[in-house]
């Protein structure tokens, strides 16, 4: 599959898995405000490594991945409908503390502005 084919199709993927994750009851996911980080296809599309991430950290995504996998025949059924795919790829899905970890720099540049007085800027 050529480049732009395939970086087309891993964006579908995750636009649609985002909307399904939103769709879903299940409270592991529903409760935890999480996000596909990161989608990576392999090139034949039978596998599809999903990166998933909650705001309230690592174990807010692994309860979540927990979930998701035991959903992944209906979460694979969804998206071959949705995206009309002759094959579906396989999920793994994987959990990421990267908005925790984003929001504890972002937390920390804030904390060192206040700190060097940068917030005020009389020139």
């Amino acid at each position: 599959m050529s480049g732009h084919r395939m970086g087309r199709t891993t964006e579908d993927i995750k636009r649609e898995l985002t909307a399904i994750l939103r769709e879903m009851k299940d409270p592991r996911i529903s409760k935890e405000l999480i996000s596909i980080v990161r989608v990576d296809v392999t090139n034949d599309l039978s596998f599809c490594k999903i990166y998933i991430s909650a705001m309230s950290g690592i174990d807010g995504a692994k309860e979540a991945v927990k979930a998701l996998k035991a959903a992944a025949g209906f979460v694979r059924r969804e998206l071959g409908h949705r995206l009309q795919l002759r094959h579906v790829p396989e999920m793994i899905f994987v959990a990421t503390d990267s908005i925790e970890y984003s929001a504890n720099i972002s937390r920390l540049l804030i904390d060192l502005d206040k700190k060097d007085g940068m917030g005020d800027h009389n020139d």
